[in-house]
């Protein structure tokens, strides 16, 4: 039309039964179509499973082995919502710190079966392999008899400060744990070795946390 000025802003008409919009160029030529709405609504949409498979089962698989780890190092560290059932409590707590702050001669059981072994092999004597053995049983004994004196002491510990008796199978729980490595020890030690035992947290009074080392 006349008097329009060349710099009026392009306009873009759309015919409402389709929404599609039409660009219109300087030159009065049409350019590219707007894109339909049901078209734009499409290109946003995701699908709820993803195509890929295999990415999805190793995302999960990623997630579950976190997940496992996470488990583990809080048993290791002793979080009560992370313990076996047989290890939760106060007393089971208790008892672990009892017998991780002192050496246990039934730590030593396995290590000199293993180098009494490993010296039968590379030195078949018979001598080796008999005294060996009688070392070994010597040991052996010795340990049980550590273990039932340890026992008695924590058992009256126990009592003293619950005025209760320990729960079934305590004395078992104590005993394997003073005849594990303590490095194999799940959970961890949460006591340095050699602290006073009048310092570790007994159950049923409240206590200070003791470093572990």
């Amino acid at each position: 039309m006349l008097g329009r000025s060349k710099s009026e802003p392009v306009t873009t008409t759309s015919t409402p039964e389709t929404g599609e919009g039409v660009v219109l160029t300087k030159d009065g030529k049409k350019g590219r179509p707007t894109p339909k709405r049901r078209d734009q609504q499409a290109a946003r949409r995701q699908p709820l499973v993803p195509e890929d498979r295999k990415v999805a089962k190793s995302a999960s698989r990623d997630e579950q082995r976190k997940s496992r780890i996470a488990q583990r190092e809080a048993m290791a560290r002793g979080d009560e919502s992370a313990l076996m059932p047989r290890d939760r409590g106060p007393v089971k707590r208790y008892i672990r710190n009892y017998v991780d702050a002192r050496l246990r001669i039934g730590e030593v059981v396995l290590p000199l079966m293993l180098i009494i072994l490993i010296g039968s092999v590379v030195l078949p004597s018979n001598v080796l392999k008999t005294n060996g053995l009688l070392v070994v049983w010597a040991i052996a004994v010795v340990s049980v008899i550590d273990a039932a004196f340890m026992w008695r002491r924590l058992k009256k510990r126990i009592v003293e400060s619950t005025g209760e008796a320990p729960p079934k199978g305590a004395w078992w729980y104590a005993g394997m744990r003073a005849f594990q490595m303590r490095f194999t020890r799940m959970p961890k030690p949460q006591v340095p070795r050699g602290i006073p035992l009048d310092d570790i947290p007994a159950p049923g009074r409240a206590g200070a946390a003791v470093k572990t080392r």
